[in-house]
């Protein structure tokens, strides 16, 4: 029995489990109530299960073999042969260095708070895939980003829970001797120390920087406290630890990658610290070290807006970097301030965009669209290197369902996801498997959100006929919309609410039902975020939509999956073209989910009559108002939910299939799937930039 504990334990600590289903399920069955309370962290579950209790469960249950085989799923998984070291070479160090200010793996590894970061873990995930010879460098936060709940008054109020990352699956790095592995960075009037955590993510390694160390007093202690939070010197010390101290990481560790991703502007000080290495290690002057770097440097923009970058004012930056720029690089502030402007004027700011994509010879947007935005944006210089697209993808495996994933294996064997063509034979399968696991998802989602309501309801000791209510939340057969992501005032949450009585007579209809699930945080500065999460809060408390459109408190990346898997049709209506790619459409394709948007970031690439459906824009949009297209968008929004989607989702055969509908998603699944998920984007971003690096 130790054996099979000493299996399961291996596995825990490492973060393949994230895109099992199986790990899962194995912890369910031993305890779900208690797999609950642990917040999915086996880590923790194991640590503080009695074990007297868990050997008896597992020789109840019968779990040993289940266990076991996980286990040996696992050992294949990390010797099998890999995509890169067929294509390129079999590395013995790592290659490739990925930097991001955010990582999003699994529910218990609050690093994250949305997209960008969930982009990140899914980047490591399709790494150790892959087998690239990568490894990502970011910080380890202290309480993360908050706990979202909404309070009486329908307003968001936040929470943050520290993480204890000796119960986590993560470990602290210790030297030679048994002591904490510690890098040190040299700020004004005093020298500041970090400790590193090493993550597993399969094959791949992720090390996190944390300031909360002895030697550290309690203002640097709180560098490393909270994702995005603080003002902009905290912004300042984060980026400065992210990428100069995660080059120092490198060092440390002995490691000599010979490509850097920087992913988003945040990690973009790397290049200073790389040319104070050249400098000293060739024994040449900053611009010879400047351009023998700038071959290697990758860098990824997210935003298609100025605003949405990290500037710097002149003061801040000569406070932190005039030491550094005439000691260590032998030149002036003003040639350093020069680095932070696209023409490399000295400017009163610094921008980490253009310090990032002045020292990177590969610069890419998110998709297509996003690109040719970027390109008109920062307008380079036809004598360098020009801003290309690789479109954003999903680790489709972290998403899935257990249903979904259980009608692949059992067609396609364990190993499913390995077959050629496979997303071509999942649409040739039976209408009846695709409905039936279809609904299979959809009940789960309902039976989930009735469960979070329930334990929300319990915690503000609701009376009991509130309990009722909620024991009969939604429909378990009705069309199911769902829309959930940040609430920025541009991705407009509450455009669906813009004509209130076609809502109505759309919610009203007993012969078609439909309801909508909605789940988001807001920015804990953005008032206009929460304001229209209270919005909804209020319509969905209103005796015309009450249990027919639902917001999830804290959504983070288990209300996601479920979500992603349970709803029929997945809604986004940013306003065209602020959305760069967008990923969270792309979740619900291998769960039989479709998708309704506008077409903007990802979707204009994706969308054709086969695949799902578009929100129509207005031709001329950039002459009207922004209240103008709202409403012309709107308007598209309900005639297609009432002409199209809605009838084709009642549309049943005598068989009770809507064959049709099945039809629209067997072509999501095909044209798809195999395009956008984090496989056929890594392997772009391996083949043109990684193997291209000088």
């Amino acid at each position: 029995m130790q054996e099979i504990l000493n299996q399961l334990k291996e596995v825990s600590n490492n973060l393949y489990w994230s895109f099992n289903n199986e790990f899962e399920s194995i912890f369910e069955d031993i305890n779900r109530d208690y797999w609950k309370w642990s917040q999915k962290n086996p880590v923790k579950f194991l640590d503080s299960i009695n074990k007297e209790y868990l050997f008896d469960i597992i020789k109840k249950k019968n779990l040993r073999e289940k266990i076991h085989s996980l286990y040996k799923d696992y050992k294949n998984y990390m010797n099998g042969s890999t995509w890169f070291e067929k294509e390129y070479f079999d590395p013995d160090t790592p290659q490739i260095c990925y930097l991001s200010a955010e990582y999003g793996i699994t529910k218990c590894l609050k690093f994250y708070s949305g997209g960008l970061g969930t982009l990140s873990g899914d980047h490591m995930k399709s790494s150790s895939d892959l087998g690239l010879p990568l490894i990502g460098i970011g910080l380890g936060y202290l309480y993360g980003y908050f706990t979202q709940y909404i309070n009486l008054d329908n307003r968001q109020a936040e929470l943050y829970d520290m993480n204890h990352f000796e119960s986590m699956p993560m470990r602290q790095l210790l030297d030679e001797d048994y002591k904490p592995v510690k890098i040190c960075l040299n700020l004004p009037g005093r020298e500041v120390f970090a400790q590193v955590w090493e993550v597993k993510i399969g094959r791949a390694k992720l090390y996190l920087l944390d300031t909360f160390v002895d030697e550290n007093d309690a203002e640097d202690k709180r560098i490393t406290d909270i994702l995005y939070g603080g003002d902009v010197e905290k912004r300042i010390l984060q980026e400065i630890l992210l990428g100069v101290g995660g080059m120092r990481v490198l060092e440390t560790l002995g490691y000599e990658p010979k490509a850097f991703h920087i992913n988003e502007g945040h990690s973009a000080f790397l290049v200073f610290e790389r040319i104070k290495n050249a400098m000293k290690k060739f024994n040449i002057g900053f611009k010879e070290a400047r351009d023998m770097c700038y071959w290697s440097n990758i860098f990824t923009t997210h935003t298609p807006v100025p605003a949405g970058i990290d500037i710097f004012p002149r003061w801040m930056m000569e406070k932190y970097f005039r030491n550094f720029a005439e000691n260590e690089l032998k030149i002036s502030i003003d040639d350093f301030m020069r680095e932070g402007d696209l023409k490399r004027n000295v400017t009163d700011n610094f921008n980490m965009a253009c310090l990032a994509i002045n020292n990177s010879n590969f610069v890419n947007g998110v998709s297509k669209l996003h690109g040719a935005i970027a390109r008109r944006m920062w307008a380079l210089p036809e004598t360098r290197s020009q801003i290309v697209s690789i479109t954003n993808g999903v680790h489709t495996k972290t998403y899935l369902s257990r249903h979904s994933e259980r009608l692949y294996i059992r067609h396609f064997g364990k190993n499913w996801e390995n077959e050629e063509n496979i997303w071509g034979k999942v649409a040739e399968l039976p209408d009846s498997e695709i409905w039936e696991t279809r609904n299979k998802n959809r009940r789960r989602l309902i039976k989930y959100v009735r469960e979070k309501m329930m334990d929300k309801c319990k915690a503000l000791n609701c009376p009991d006929e509130k309990v009722g209510v909620i024991e009969e939340m939604l429909d378990e057969n009705a069309l199911t919309i769902g829309f959930a992501r940040r609430f920025a005032a541009y991705k407009r949450g509450n455009l669906i609410f813009r004509d209130i009585e076609r809502l109505k007579k759309i919610l009203s209809n007993t012969d078609m039902k439909v309801q909508f699930v909605f789940s988001g945080k807001a920015h804990p500065k953005d008032e206009g975020g929460k304001n229209l999460i209270a919005e909804i809060m209020s319509y969905s408390m209103s005796d015309e939509f009450r249990n027919k459109i639902v917001f999830l408190d804290n959504y983070d990346a288990d209300v996601a999956k479920q979500l992603v898997s349970g709803c029929d049709v997945w809604l986004n209506n940013p306003r065209r073209p602020l959305e760069a790619s967008g990923t969270s459409g792309m979740k619900v394709i291998a769960n039989f989910g479709i998708n309704f948007s506008i077409l903007d970031g990802w979707w204009i690439e994706g969308y054709t009559k086969e695949t799902g459906w578009e929100i129509k824009s207005p031709g001329n949009a950039n002459s009207l108002s922004e209240n103008e297209v709202d409403s012309i968008e709107a308007l598209s929004l309900y005639d297609t939910l009432e002409k199209e989607i809605i009838p084709l989702f009642y549309k049943r055969n005598g068989d009770k299939i809507p064959k049709d509908w099945v039809k629209k998603i067997k072509g999501s699944i095909r044209n798809l799937t195999p395009v956008f998920n984090t496989s056929r984007m890594v392997k772009e971003y391996t083949d043109m930039f990684y193997m291209k690096v000088k």
